[in-house]
């Protein structure tokens, strides 16, 4: 099993295998594969170590991924919060940031339903 960026890697084609990697989608992937001159259609476990190599040497070398990426997407994140913006306040809350609409969905920011009993008169 080949580990690259911290990941390892399953014995899928390569172009699938590299999207297991954070900040690697499946356009990024192919790109990787055609730059490292390496065919997306081959299996990882079929790779010779210097193929390994290569790709490890390039995501390292001209993409950020992992740990760096996710550092970087929580310090944006910490900047808006911090300077108190609209989408910094809705991060705060909890509630979707890009314009979604919170009254009918959104369950996956805001939670299970919480139902809120009606006072008596």
């Amino acid at each position: 099993m080949a580990r690259i960026a911290g990941i390892d890697l399953p014995n899928k084609h390569t172009d699938i295998a590299l999207t297991y990697i954070y900040g690697i989608g499946r356009t990024t992937a192919r790109e990787i594969c055609q730059k490292s001159g390496i065919d997306g259609s081959v299996k990882i476990n079929e790779l010779s170590a210097e193929d390994i190599n290569k790709l490890r040497l390039l995501i390292e070398n001209e993409y950020k991924v992992e740990g760096r990426l996710r550092s970087e997407v929580a310090l944006n994140i910490k900047r808006l919060m911090d300077i108190g913006c609209y989408r910094g306040l809705r991060h705060r809350k909890g509630l979707p940031v890009r314009g979604q609409r919170t009254r009918t969905n959104a369950r996956t920011r805001k939670g299970k339903k919480k139902t809120v009993a009606k006072k008596k008169k």
